[in-house]
């Protein structure tokens, strides 16, 4: 499992992660990781900001100290503007919103985030990008960056992630969920293979300042091949007004 490269120079790193790939090692001794993989081939990089596992898309790395501190502060003060593509449950009933709720740790489950009044202010904005008779593809950028934010956002507000283990109604998505009565096993098939068996996240584009340059530069990743499988049988089965 590795990552593409979108862009690099002397200061900078922008890659798209793959889905089940850690950002960084995890407490549980897991370290297969993104970092690990980049430090391989540049030494030492520096973590701007992160990707649930299960989540694919882009991801900016700094190359020194000085351009870490710039990127870092462009987070803190939500001057990077983040944008994913996430597939929800149900019909999304408007063309736009933005849901200001703050998120905090679950109260009794170790890893899981909820909304909470003591956890801490987090703003997302999003539209309706495509609706399917049961689906939405929607696009979300968030203006906070939260643990879980757009999952537990989205759930908040009666439309989970279409695949999401945690916070959602399924953890896999069949083409016989799409397809319904329409759907029959191949001739020599016993069992359905998932169209897509994890998060139905992608972070699509992201811009920033350049560090030491000041341009402005935007940075864009393709949604993956198990995602792209998954909008194309809905735009042939499911599609809805």
């Amino acid at each position: 499992m590795t990552y593409d490269l979108i862009y690099e120079d002397e200061h900078i790193i922008v890659v798209t992660k793959p889905a089940g790939l850690l950002t960084i090692p995890d407490r549980f001794g897991n370290k297969e990781s993104l970092v690990a993989a980049l430090q391989a081939k540049y030494g030492k990089i520096f973590i701007v900001h992160r990707l649930d596992r299960e989540t694919s898309g882009i991801l900016v790395f700094a190359r020194n100290e000085a351009a870490h501190r710039h990127l870092s502060m462009q987070m803190e003060h939500h001057t990077a503007d983040k944008f994913y593509l996430a597939l929800v449950d149900g019909v999304l009933h408007h063309d736009e919103g933005e849901i200001d709720k703050p998120i905090g740790e679950h109260y009794n489950i170790p890893g899981k985030m909820a909304i909470s009044n003591s956890g801490k202010p987090s703003l997302t904005f999003y539209r309706a990008i495509e609706r399917f008779q049961r689906f939405t593809l929607v696009e979300a950028q968030i203006k906070t960056g939260r643990t879980h934010q757009i999952r537990v956002h989205f759930q908040s507000i009666g439309y989970p992630l279409a695949i999401d283990a945690l916070y959602g109604r399924r953890e896999q998505l069949f083409l016989s969920e799409i397809k319904g009565k329409k759907f029959k096993l191949g001739k020599f098939t016993e069992e359905e293979r998932p169209l897509m068996e994890r998060t139905s996240l992608h972070s699509f584009r992201l811009r920033l300042q350049h560090p030491v340059t000041g341009e402005m530069m935007e940075f864009k990743s393709e949604l993956l091949k198990d995602f792209t499988a998954v909008l194309n049988q809905l735009r042939k089965w499911g599609q809805g007004s």
